[in-house]
Parts: C-alpha cells; structure tokens; sequence
C-alpha cells in the first residue's frame, strides 16, 4: 500500500501571490512536486489553524504548485519579461547609462498585498480535523507551524513520525541581524522541534553543528540529525546570457543586514573613485528585507553609485539566469549563512564566485574566491581584478535535488517493505 504522507503546506500557501519565491519558499515547492510525484509517498497537504492541523483540499493544492511553478520560473523567452525586467536588461546593455534601475522602496505604512484575498481562499479550501489523518509521518520544511509544541504532540499521540527541516539558526546565533523579537521566537521553534520532532533535517553540516551546539547549551535531547545538502532549479540551466556594455557582477538575496550588502556598496563606491569610467557595474536582484536603511541611503543618495548599482526583485527564473550568466562574477559578501543557495547555484552553473570566508561558504562552495566579509581592501582588489581580466570558475560538483531525496528517502523516511514493493510495480 501506499505510504501517507502530512505536508505541512503552510508556506507555501502564505507565498501563494509572490511572484519571486526566496531559498526557504524553493525548497518548499521542491518537496511538494517531489511528494506529488513520488511513487510510493501520497501526500496529504495539511496548513496550520490555531495550532492544530486543518486539511487542504489536496486537487486545489495541486493546481496552486503548478500555478507557483510557472509564475516563479517565468515565461521561456527574456523577450516576454515585464518592462521592469526589461529597463533592467536595458540598463547594462547601454554604453552611456547614468541613471540607476532602482525598486519601490518598501513603505512600512502600507498593508501587506493580497492578505485578505489570500486568506479567504484557504480558508475555503481547508477543512478542520479532530485528529490527524491517519499517516506514516509529518512532514515540515518551511519553519512554520512550530511556535508552539501542540502540533507535534497532537502527531506524537497519533504515532506519527514529526520530520522537520531547520534551514538555519540565525536569529539565534546573530540576532542582530533579525527582527526584533525573531530570537525568541525561532528559539520556540528550535526548542519544540528538538522535544517533540521525531527527526530533523539540516541543509548543512554548518547547521548541524550549530543545532548541536545550541542543544548543548540548552541541555535540550537531539533527535536523529540527517545532514542533506540542498538541489538547484532546473529552471535556471537557460544558456541565455546578457550582452551588457560593461562589465558587471550581481548579488542575488534578500536586501537584509546580514548580506553585508551596505559594506558591498561602500566597496562599490570606492570603486568608482578609483576606477572611474572603468568601474564595474553591480546589480543586486532581491526583496527589501530588515535592517535595509543604509542600503536604501546609498542606492539613493549617493552620486558616485548612480548609474553604476541597479537593483531589482520579483524576477522570474529565466531572467535570474540570463543576469546571472551574463556577470563577471557573483558576490555573496554575507557575515553568516545557513546554506546560501545563490552561491551553490552560481556555482552548479559554472559562475566565477565570490564570497564571504565564512563555514557555510567553506564548506559548500570552497572552490570560490573567499575574503573575510570585514575585510574591504580585499574585496576591492578583489573586484578590480576580475574587472580587468575575466576570471574562469573552477570545476564544481553540485548538489542535486536527485541526491537530496536519496537521503530523504534512505535514511530519513525509508519506504516500508510492503510500500518499496509498490515502487516496483509501478
């Protein structure tokens, strides 16, 4: 018989009117396509509702991945972009462009987009439930519906196996970089899933070290850690590549404190006054996220930067792709990463790659050109180097999603003897 799976769908259903996902939001799509497809696995998508489970209707739910998946990969030809994407690729082809390409800055009075529409759709589509659906396991890789323990011991009295993925502890370990009030919050989370979470899963040796370390600390037991490095989007194999007039490199993230991208910036200044004419450009393609204030200061006030930095969010994959193959070379300055899947994915595409010397960058992308992330002369000879001469990026072996899996369904949910015979008649 088929194995029953709960998906925990809440994020995605909260990312339904995006029309960019972030890294947590494509891991997130990723399993439940993998699920959907599964030969042995069925899935039941499950949200949260007050602490408990409510059921999703699961035709509905399949209808919205697939509306996700278009959207988020984008049309097949840069020639159908919007005439946001298209002032961008407009920009660095021009020879002679002063003018920076710039995003809406975000207006904190403002009320979120699409909230109310949003949530009457779920709230039609999902179904309230006594009890957990009779099913193999939980399964949770988007960090939602764990600010309290009641969904993990409501799955625990059932007998259900609780699978969590945690992506990173940053608003543990650098809170700083957080909103106020995210420290206390993912450390509820982290400390529910360490009680009551049958196993965990980590996108990274680095986190697992620092989830250990935290346990530790907290005199917290550890469940069963399987480390399963993150896979790429096929969606971002296009061979297109932009013809800019001069050479540029790209950032790809959540405009946030902690990508260090106010430092980049700084660095970028100091560019133009050394370089002149020569400077490079850069393009940061990302949502405004917390702490953006200096970066907001720069991008708009400073003079040398005009014309010179663009920025840009809610791309579809194929122009992401074209951008990306198109730079110099792709700069992830962070201070602290959990996994940081542009960096991987510039890699996998065979990108010159420069990045913070931090683990996560150590370990997963090692190949790359790592300078601490305080270390500013660095990072502009850096730069002006591979302005000058264009670098070739070492070969890469990338993580799969194929292999991901393999852990997931090896080590993590291995299928029952009865179920993995139904793979083979399949």
């Amino acid at each position: 018989m088929p194995e029953d799976i709960l998906f925990d769908a809440s994020r995605l259903l909260s990312r339904a009117e995006r029309s960019a996902p972030t890294g947590v939001d494509r891991v997130c799509l990723a399993y439940a396509e993998w699920l959907i497809r599964h030969p042995v696995y069925r899935m039941t998508p499950v949200r949260a509702r007050h602490d408990r489970l409510a059921r999703v209707d699961n035709d509905w739910f399949r209808d919205r991945i697939a509306e996700l998946r278009a959207r988020w990969s984008g049309p097949g030809a840069v020639s159908e972009l919007g005439p946001d994407a298209q002032r961008l690729f407009d920009a660095l082809r021009s020879p002679d462009n002063t003018v920076s390409v710039i995003g809406h800055a975000p207006d904190p009075e403002a009320p979120p987009k699409g909230i109310q529409r949003r949530v009457w759709k779920q709230y039609f589509r999902t179904g309230k439930i006594k009890a957990p659906p009779s099913a193999r396991a939980y399964l949770n890789v988007g960090h939602t519906s764990l600010n309290t323990p009641d969904i993990l011991t409501s799955l625990d009295a059932w007998n259900i196996e609780r699978v969590v993925m945690i992506h990173d502890l940053i608003p543990i370990t650098h809170p700083e970089f957080c909103r106020p009030g995210d420290r206390a919050k993912h450390e509820r989370r982290v400390v529910n899933v360490l009680r009551h979470a049958s196993r965990i899963i980590v996108n990274s040796q680095h986190t697992a070290d620092e989830l250990h370390a935290f346990a530790d600390r907290s005199a917290l037991p550890t469940p069963p850690v399987d480390v399963a490095h993150l896979g790429l989007e096929p969606s971002l194999n296009g061979t297109l590549a932009v013809g800019a007039a001069h050479p540029y490199f790209i950032h790809v993230g959540t405009i946030e404190a902690r990508k260090n991208l106010a430092f980049l910036l700084t660095v970028w200044r100091r560019l133009q006054e050394k370089m002149g004419a020569e400077a490079p450009r850069l393009v940061l393609v990302g949502r405004y996220g917390w702490e953006n204030e200096a970066v907001l200061d720069l991008l708009q006030r400073s003079p040398n930067l005009q014309g010179l930095v663009h920025q840009a969010e809610d791309l579809p994959d194929c122009a992401l792709s074209a951008l990306m193959r198109g730079a110099r070379a792709v700069v992830a300055p962070s201070a602290t990463e959990g996994f940081d899947l542009p960096a991987v994915e510039a890699s996998a595409m065979g990108l010159p790659l420069i990045a913070s010397d931090i683990a996560a960058h150590r370990e997963l992308v090692p190949h790359a050109r790592l300078i601490d992330p305080l270390d500013g002369l660095g990072w502009l000879a850096a730069i002006e180097d591979w302005t000058r001469r264009a670098p070739v990026a070492p070969p890469y072996s990338a993580p799969t999603w194929d292999r991901h899996f393999e852990v997931i369904e090896q080590q993590v949910l291995p299928p029952s003897g009865d179920a993995a015979a139904l793979r083979v008649s399949i």
